[in-house]
């Protein structure tokens, strides 16, 4: 009697794990009760697909899912096999779309404070020193005050220090990262007047590609990385900034062990195309002035965009100018994408397959940065960094990472549930 009991509780469990490792069963269990779709998706019929693609359904055929979609109700049945019919609710969000760029753009930028970016001895008697470094300054400081005047530029400094001819010291206040810090720096009278021994700078300039744009609102994104200090290596701190017109004049190819770069002159005065507001990992990201913009060589319209989850292994394209102003299109490989959930500017490893883009640049060259990625007709990404060992091939972000940078709302919470 016991050995039956036995037995029928080994089959039971045999029956069990068997049922639950059938692809159609797993496929069941894991329908959800709510799928999240953009409002185009939904008009275009695209519920099955939105399911299939949650479920990660890997054979078709096998699992023999049927769908029938009901708009009016916002739901959609689904079947599975044999199993019994299942109703999912959909929630539709309002779509996201924005126009891709690909301009050649320049960038300048004016830094919260000036900063400091080396230093220099003077002699004081038997040794030689620097006032600013003996007082605890260090590279990548930015002075934001001195004796109780806001310091926005180099003239600004200039004029206190002339301003304590006098005097013997100098009150300084400096901002390291989010921390602000006073000191009094023993200023050196030499004969052309007084000096406080360090290299400063508040403002930096570079050339990038603009990567997207809202018509709505005019906040766009560009570049795909952060700026900063050619001497520090140091986020720039932005006060403020613009980005203007820029015209391609040469191409240095890039070739394994030595990135390329684009030459480019960048444009002055009337010519400035938006202000900047913001210098993260991502990029840089402001309000554009949409009556200056360019006419759209490809694209006029916005493009919905695709999130991380929805990129796939394969052809893409990137919009970029290697010549002049012209916006054009080269195709390109996605060679991996990491659906991240949570923000981090290597999403996707690409790699150059145009044959064109190849003979001019050699691949991914600087100035390259910020070329949007389009996928089946959307906004997927944007090129950040060149592989030094492979020219042809680089790093790029997820487009909804700069998206967020820039303040265009995302749904994170609602696609995340």
């Amino acid at each position: 009697m016991d050995w039956g009991r036995k037995l029928v509780g080994i089959i039971s469990i045999a029956l069990f794990t068997l049922a639950i490792m059938n692809p159609a069963v797993q496929t069941f269990l894991n329908i959800p009760n709510e799928i999240v779709m953009f409002e185009s998706d939904w008009e275009d019929n695209q519920a099955s697909q939105a399911m299939k693609d949650r479920l990660d359904i890997k054979d078709q055929n096998q699992t023999k899912v049927k769908m029938t979609e009901n708009q009016k109700q916002s739901n959609t049945t689904v079947k599975v096999a044999s199993m019994p019919a299942k109703q999912t609710n959909i929630k539709t969000l309002p779509d996201i779309k924005v126009v891709p760029g690909g301009d050649s753009i320049g960038v300048k930028l004016q830094s919260d404070g000036v900063m400091v970016v080396g230093f220099h001895d003077v002699k004081a008697g038997d040794k030689r020193a620097s006032p600013a470094r003996e007082a605890g300054m260090k590279v990548g400081d930015r002075i934001v005050e001195m004796n109780g005047n806001k310091v926005t530029q180099l003239e600004d400094v200039v004029k206190e220090i002339k301003a304590a001819e006098d005097a013997d010291k100098l009150s300084v206040k400096v901002k390291r990262g989010q921390e602000e810090k006073s000191m009094d720096i023993n200023l050196h009278q030499s004969t052309d007047g007084n000096v406080m021994g360090a290299y400063i700078r508040n403002a930096a300039s570079g050339v990038g590609t603009l990567t997207f744009y809202e018509p709505a609102s005019g906040k766009f994104g560009a570049l795909g990385h952060v700026i900063t200090d050619s001497d520090t290596k140091k986020p720039i701190i932005v006060d403020n900034g613009t980005i203007v017109r820029s015209s391609v004049t040469a191409i240095e190819r890039g070739a394994n062990g030595r990135p390329g770069e684009k030459q480019a002159v960048l444009s002055t005065g009337s010519d400035v195309l938006g202000n900047v507001t913001k210098n993260s990992s991502f990029g840089v990201f402001g309000m554009l002035d949409q009556n200056k913009v360019l006419k759209r060589s490809f694209y006029e319209e916005p493009l919905p965009v695709a999130f991380a989850n929805e990129v796939k292994k394969g052809p893409a394209q990137i919009l970029t100018v290697v010549e002049g102003e012209k916006v054009e299109k080269f195709d390109i490989e996605i060679v991996q994408s990491i659906p991240q959930m949570h923000a981090a500017s290597k999403g996707m490893v690409i790699k150059v397959t145009d044959e064109k883009l190849l003979e001019k640049t050699g691949g991914i060259i600087q100035g390259m940065s910020g070329s949007p990625i389009i996928q089946d007709g959307k906004l997927i990404g944007a090129v950040t960094h060149v592989f030094v060992n492979d020219a042809t091939s680089g790093y790029a972000s997820h487009i909804e990472w700069m998206l967020e940078e820039a303040g265009i709302e995302t749904y994170a919470d609602e696609r995340a549930s």
